[in-house]
């Protein structure tokens, strides 16, 4: 369980660091509604993706059973290098003026792709599907909800910071898959 937290927080990081930039803008002067909108939108898609990664994984199990574990390392560490990468450049919400329901849903998919490359790896842990998917949306929300907050009270310089760490984690995992598959079994 443990293990599914930390990587529930590694995947929100990209919708907290959205979050942050969208808080900061300031483009509403209610904030807890715009915190509630963006927790829901980035919460829905980062829990939602990772079951279409966790479907194909069990689809393809049968084939790839013996490199599971290098998949994975492969797929969370691509993740976790493209988050890296991304910490050092312009933030998404810098191009956004307006905050309507369309331009949400853009960012929520745009935050949530990786997880569906990451809910691959939902079918080495111990955890059930229906769990994962709970956890993953519950802290994608949280993280949401609160980075509007951070963000509208000057925690937009947390960005990257957060992009970074999701990164970073995320790379761990990977290698903490391909260790135990490898390594210690």
């Amino acid at each position: 369980m443990l293990e599914l937290f930390i990587l529930a927080v590694a995947l929100s990081m990209d919708a907290f660091a959205v979050s942050l930039g969208l808080g900061a803008k300031q483009l509403t002067s209610d904030t807890k509604k715009l915190a509630v909108k963006v927790g829901l939108f980035f919460g829905f898609f980062q829990g939602f993706m990772p079951l279409i990664g966790y479907l194909a994984g069990v689809g393809l199990s049968s084939f790839i059973e013996s490199i599971d574990h290098w998949v994975a390392f492969v797929l969370l560490a691509l993740i976790g290098s493209k988050m890296v990468y991304e910490s050092f450049g312009e933030p998404v919400e810098e191009e956004v003026s307006v905050i309507t329901n369309k331009v949400l849903l853009i960012l929520a998919i745009a935050t949530s792709i990786d997880a569906m490359a990451a809910g691959f790896t939902l079918t080495l842990m111990e955890s059930s599907i229906a769990t994962s998917i709970i956890v993953i949306t519950l802290t994608t929300f949280v993280f949401s909800y609160v980075g509007v907050f951070m963000g509208a009270r000057g925690g937009a310089f947390l960005e990257s910071k957060a992009e970074l760490l999701g990164g970073i984690v995320l790379i761990g995992i990977g290698a903490k898959i391909l260790i135990e598959h490898t390594l210690l079994s």
